[in-house]
């Protein structure tokens, strides 16, 4: 079992297969569960962003999104529950890439009308973001890694526009450098912000850098399961980075789950929590 700079397990290889079922197939045994969690405060971010911008379909940037998982779950209303049951499980074992998007397909037709909302993903992996545009979850796909390069001329043009920035789980590996590059993309318009942040990882420096360009930030009191941890040795790597880092993982991940926290962040001015 390899493990990464931060301390966690390297699950690199499920982000880059062709199709999801690696992906659910590793995270299910470990309890994934963060995007279900998030859904109601996505969805009620957005309902409010609606209402108070007279915007009737806002577009999304979910930053690091997969396979499109919370797209899936937000325009169509499906859960995790549903989509380890799509993709886990021997008789997917031998599904060919064609039938199994031709079923998700079905899923985002069945479901219709859709929720009213333009979903963006920005992401490293290419095969991720090619299935869930090809599977209908996604409406638009940019593949880049932000931390290493300013986004192109066309990369901008896609974010330009943008209502809500969302993500669950990237941060921490994703830094202020790539939400910076995002925002200024925008030239002087400010979308919304809603993070969802492993507790190992610091947001002060994302916080000062929204500061800068002009963003109020909240943190929500409640914390948020996002999967077990996959060996004793990962809780333990963990466990002694956040110690060091001084935080306190008694109650949470000292008993065998990692946990994150939920920033709101919005433009100055803006109303809301």
């Amino acid at each position: 079992m390899r493990f990464d700079a931060t301390g966690k397990v390297s699950l690199d290889h499920i982000y880059t297969q062709p199709d999801p079922r690696s992906y659910f197939s590793v995270l299910h045994p470990l309890g994934y569960c963060v995007p279900q969690q998030a859904k109601p405060y996505f969805a009620k971010l957005i309902k409010e962003y609606r209402e108070s911008q007279h915007v009737a379909v806002p577009k999304v940037l979910d930053i690091g999104c997969s396979y499109g998982i919370n797209a899936a779950l937000l325009k169509y209303d499906a859960t995790m529950d549903e989509l380890y049951a799509r993709y886990c499980g021997e008789d997917r074992e031998g599904e060919s890439r064609e039938a199994l998007l031709a079923r998700d397909r079905e899923l985002s037709r069945s479901r219709r009308p859709a929720q009213r909302i333009r979903f963006v993903g920005l992401d490293s992996s290419d095969s991720a973001l090619s299935y869930a545009l090809e599977a209908g979850f996604l409406d638009d796909t940019v593949h880049a890694d932000l931390e290493a390069h300013e986004p192109t001329p066309r990369q901008r043009a896609q974010f330009a526009g943008t209502d809500l920035v969302i993500s669950t789980g990237c941060l921490g590996y994703v830094t202020e450098r790539t939400l910076t590059r995002v925002v200024r993309a925008q030239g002087a318009r400010r979308p919304w912000m809603a993070h969802f942040v492993l507790r190992m990882f610091p947001f002060d420096p994302v916080e000062r850098a929204l500061d800068e360009l002009g963003y109020r930030t909240t943190r929500v009191e409640e914390v948020f399961k996002q999967r077990r941890f996959a060996s004793p040795e990962e809780q333990a790597l963990v466990l002694e980075r956040m110690s060091a880092a001084g935080v306190d993982a008694r109650g949470l991940e000292a008993e065998g789950w990692l946990y994150a926290q939920l920033y709101l962040s919005r433009p100055y001015g803006t109303s809301g929590p």
